[in-house]
């Protein structure tokens, strides 16, 4: 049997369970939903897409600073406890929003429990099992896993355009509570584990452990802070373009329900991103894949200033945002295994999922306040496309793979 086959052959349950998992996690879910939600909010409360904004960027803010934690705990209890917690604990209090008092700092308290609690359900623990499952196909399976993210933007805008029709944006939140709490929590009840050490694949094990670096050992390497940057640019430029994206369509002269479709097209341009940036990994040297990935789009967002695009290159540019967006995932899980093992993957990862979650809180806050003041996007679009070019040339400084005490990570 080749090793492709033998990789998945073993560990495709516990990659379809991660999959799930990720969909229905706290990553997408919440910044799949909240820009939806901001019409609503101000026509009933009179609250600024700003201020609705802040909640997004609260949760975000309090996941990416403890990423790190909840990837220390994978790392010492096991992924599945971790993740299957994390998972329930983020479907009932995402329900539980639906059931506020009309009270900003009430809307604001339940982002601060989701951020508190939901981090262990998105890639930071996802991703260390199937890591562990797979060495020769790393980048396609993170990439499978994280299509994950593209199923969530294909199907829950739908649900929850579909859900606000029906019950309003409070019968929204325990709708799609369901995505996690009974779809997500048994499939990974059944189907999600670590390996065991003979399903280990030989190259990520040094003696009768893990090889890699530790965390301090990471911290020192320039090349760690490298790639933190280049994360923290890349997330500023897209994290709020992707909330906003139902609002800066309709500046060029869309409605709701086709900003539904839109938020879809960024789904299948995650997923395929994902897919074919995994693939790439596999097969050429990751900052050489992702630095014309991570160009393409500075274009998109010209494209989306003005009102007057046509639809046509509106879905294009969409699609492009998303297709980087899709890379960049892909490439936090890669760039962490490759460059610094799996030995404490967790911390690790987690030190560099923040720079991600960090700046993906801030970016809605700042697209927001760029509208709210000059009516447009524009200033904020056009921002990010040198921040899309800073984070692509960054990557390029990283040098090659390096060995640890196993087989991990030959170049």
């Amino acid at each position: 049997m080749s090793e492709q086959r033998s990789e998945f052959a073993l560990g495709w349950k516990v990659l379809v369970a991660g999959l799930i998992g990720v969909a229905c996690g706290a990553s997408p879910i919440p910044f799949n939903t909240i820009g939806f939600v901001l019409a609503p909010l101000k026509e009933e409360y009179g609250w600024s897409y700003a201020q609705t904004s802040l909640g997004a960027t609260i949760y975000g803010i309090v996941g990416a600073l403890l990423a790190p934690y909840f990837g220390s705990l994978a790392d010492r209890h096991g992924v599945r406890k971790v993740a299957m917690l994390s998972t329930l604990a983020f479907g009932l209090i995402f329900a539980a929003i639906g059931i506020i008092p009309a009270s900003i700092f009430a809307f604001y308290m339940m982002w601060f429990l989701v951020g508190l609690v939901g981090i262990g359900s998105t890639p930071v623990t996802w991703s260390r099992a199937v890591n562990m499952w797979f060495y020769k196909n790393r980048g396609l399976a993170l990439g499978i896993l994280l299509v994950g993210t593209s199923i969530s933007a294909l199907v829950v805008p739908k649900v929850a355009v579909w859900a606000i029709s029906h019950w309003g944006w409070r019968g929204m939140y325990p709708t799609v509570a369901l995505f996690p709490l009974l779809l997500a929590l048994p499939v990974a009840w059944f189907w999600f584990r670590e390996p065991r050490p003979e399903e280990t694949p030989p190259e990520i094990t040094a003696g009768s452990g893990l090889a890699g670096v530790n965390l301090t050992e990471a911290l020192k390497d320039r090349r760690f802070w490298t790639i933190w940057l280049s994360i923290a640019c890349v997330a500023l430029a897209y994290g709020g373009a992707h909330i906003h994206m139902p609002e800066i369509i309709k500046q060029h002269g869309m409605g709701t329900a086709e900003g539904a479709s839109i938020m879809g097209m960024i789904g299948l341009a995650l997923m395929a991103g994902r897919v074919i940036t995994g693939w790439l990994l596999d097969r050429v040297w990751a900052p050489l894949v992702c630095l014309p990935i991570l160009l393409i789009p500075a274009l998109a967002c010209c494209w989306l200033m003005g009102i007057g695009t046509d639809r046509q290159t509106v879905y294009i540019a969409a699609f492009m945002l998303g297709f980087a967006a899709g890379a960049e995932s892909d490439l936090i899980a890669y760039l962490a295994s490759r460059y610094f093992g799996m030995a404490h993957y967790g911390k690790i990862y987690g030190m560099l999922y923040m720079p991600f979650g960090l700046a993906s809180a801030i970016s809605p806050v700042l697209y927001g306040r760029v509208r709210d003041v000059t009516g447009s996007y524009d200033q904020m679009l056009y921002a990010a496309m040198f921040l899309f070019a800073a984070g692509a040339a960054l990557l390029v400084t990283l040098g090659r793979y390096p060995v640890f005490g196993g087989k991990e990570a030959e170049a």
